[in-house]
């Protein structure tokens, strides 16, 4: 008690820990976060110039961040136009060889592909070939160099096309985003007494049997602040110390974990009082990154835990 009498003066507010009465901060008006609670960072780049010429250059990346129906869009257009365009040409290739007329033709007359007389036989030709089906009707014949050589090309080109996209859709459906929903973070935070010495504290937990090997947590406070030359830096990261020197930031998370900040001389919050520290605009962004011991895959949780000052409650245990 005395020491947060001293810390936020004679007129703090408490949460009775033993008893019903509790105390919340004032409500607010809803502000954008900075980072929301599902990871998204709410950052937009704007006026850099060649910007759209910077994605399509890391072309890979550019499509696995993109959303679910824009991948499965152009996941459907990519094989589509592959197959119309292919199957096309091997439908000019009979054409222009008169493998397409039915009549006028030499009994010892050879095609270039069996059994192709228009369009959809020269597309079911290409499935069968690119699927490797092959129903045993359509095939090239050794009459037709220039089919032998489309034939390679398509080989060539549907390996690529497939390396691509497949690969594309396996690492968006290995991303962490989903596995980091069942890592839970507490609503708030809360500034008490531990072992004598004032906390800010929130909880994490983990929802799933398989373990998070190497788990490791890390806070950032983001909050905008004047340097003594006069800069403005809008949006400045301080680190938070959640038990970087005593290893406490490695967390064996078999079971929920109360994570701990010490307010000491080296804390951004040592200096507010509690009024201040309601009227403050900051957030604190926590990270949790470790290894899923299914997978062997590194996740990271971010900000599933993320807060404004109005989520800070003060309690004074036994008050």
């Amino acid at each position: 008690m005395s020491a947060l009498r001293r810390k936020f003066g004679e007129d703090y507010q408490v949460v009775n820990t033993s008893g019903s009465m509790t105390f919340s901060a004032p409500v607010k008006r809803k502000r954008q976060r900075f980072v929301e609670k599902n990871g998204r960072c709410n950052v937009q780049h704007g006026n850099l110039g060649g910007e759209t010429s910077r994605y399509l250059s890391d072309l890979f990346t550019t499509l696995v961040d993109l959303k679910w129906r824009w991948n499965l869009l152009i996941f459907i257009l990519t094989y589509t136009v592959a197959w119309l365009v292919m199957a096309s040409m091997w439908w000019v290739i009979a054409y222009i060889r008169g493998d397409l007329s039915s009549t006028g033709h030499d009994p010892s007359y050879t095609p270039c592909v069996a059994n192709v007389y228009n369009f959809p036989s020269a597309f079911l030709f290409f499935i069968e070939t690119e699927a490797t089906i092959g129903y045993g009707s359509r095939y090239i014949t050794e009459k037709c160099p220039e089919g032998i050589i489309l034939f390679l090309f398509q080989s060539l080109l549907g390996s690529i096309v497939d390396a691509f996209l497949i690969g594309c859709m396996f690492i968006k459906m290995s991303q962490p985003k989903k596995r980091a929903e069942t890592l839970m973070f507490s609503q708030d935070a809360v500034i008490s007494q531990r072992d004598g010495k004032l906390c800010l504290m929130f909880r994490v937990g983990n929802l799933r049997n398989s373990h998070m090997v190497s788990a490791q947590i890390r806070c950032k406070l983001i909050k905008s602040r004047q340097t003594p030359e006069g800069e403005f830096l809008p949006l400045d990261q301080c680190e938070l110390d959640v038990g970087f020197g005593t290893g406490a930031d490695q967390l064996f998370l078999v079971s929920p974990l109360t994570i701990c900040h010490e307010i000491n001389t080296n804390s951004p919050f040592f200096d507010l009082s509690q009024r201040s520290l309601m009227n403050e605009q900051f957030e604190i962004v926590v990270i949790l990154e470790g290894i899923v011991e299914t997978t062997g895959e590194r996740k990271i949780s971010r900000s599933h835990f993320c807060l404004f000052c109005c989520n800070i409650w003060i309690t004074a245990p036994g008050a």
